[in-house]
């Protein structure tokens, strides 16, 4: 049985280098201009990019949502935004939910930032939510990704074939999950 307050209740957690803080109207500028790059959206296989409106009405949705966890990364010395991350699809009868991460610009990609943050939101979904399995997609061509998640503890339980089409590339995705027993925090 999952701990539904645990989603209800958005946390604050603070790592070494990143703090995780909920997801709010405060981020929409930086939240909206994470949208608009280029980069950012081939590694999530976002076409679409979000209006100034959808992105300020999506920032301003996230804390009333009881059954997902939607969090800021932020820099821990002066709040800077650098990312956000997501548990949704939460099945409380399977124990489960899905994930996914941004990191806002890829000035902050191969610093630890998105490990720290993942086994941060990882740690809360096993202990305080209660979640037996967390699973997410990555395209195969993101590496750096998948290679942190396996240092997390994700293993490859699948592979969605020509799941994206990238301008004119079709690329394959590939899901993984980690469990609560196999999930290393350090």
């Amino acid at each position: 049985m999952i701990n539904t307050s645990a989603l209800r209740d958005k946390p604050t957690l603070t790592g070494k280098h990143v703090r995780l803080v909920p997801l709010g109207p405060e981020h929409t500028d930086a939240y909206f201009a994470a949208g608009l790059d280029e980069e950012i959206r081939r590694l999530t296989g976002t076409h679409h990019h979000l209006t100034y409106e959808e992105a300020r009405e999506w920032c301003r949705g996230r804390l009333r949502c009881p059954d997902r966890l939607d969090l800021a990364i932020t820099a821990p010395h002066d709040g800077r935004y650098l990312g956000e991350l997501s548990l949704y699809s939460v099945a409380p009868e399977n124990e489960s939910a899905g994930y996914r991460i941004a990191l806002s610009a890829l000035e902050f990609t191969g610093q630890g930032l998105g490990r720290e943050a993942t086994r941060m939101v990882l740690e809360y979904a096993f202990e305080h939510v209660g979640l037996h399995r967390v699973w997410l997609y990555v395209y195969t061509f993101n590496m750096r990704a998948i290679a942190v998640y396996r240092s997390c503890g994700f293993s490859v339980e699948g592979r969605l074939r020509d799941s994206l089409l990238w301008e004119g590339r079709r690329h394959d995705a590939l899901l993984m999950a980690v469990l609560r027993n196999g999930f290393r925090s350090s």
